[in-house]
């Protein structure tokens, strides 16, 4: 499902329009953006999703081609856990 299928799809359960629908969406992107962007907390939808910003420590590692050694810098990354009614939702 792309952006615009879900948005139909927003539009249609909640009865309002896709602008309106688009607009929430590109709402809630932004918000859970931000909270991560800060990083000292998590956005959690209850049963459903949890994002939240994580640290990755300075490493070394290989150049696979050449066998050279080579340091990967520090860096954050995002974290997405899936909520017990969304694992419910994928056994079917």
């Amino acid at each position: 499902m792309n952006r615009g299928e879900l948005v139909a799809e927003l539009a249609k359960r909640a009865d309002v329009t896709q602008k309106d629908a688009d607009a929430v969406l590109g709402a809630f992107a932004a918000a859970v953006g931000d909270v991560v962007a800060k990083g000292d907390e998590k956005v959690t939808l209850p049963g459903f999703l949890t994002f939240e910003r994580t640290h990755r420590a300075e490493r070394e590692s290989r150049n696979p081609s050449t066998g050279e050694a080579i340091v990967i810098p520090a860096a954050y990354s995002v974290k997405v856990a899936a909520g017990s009614k969304l694992k419910e939702a994928a056994e079917g």
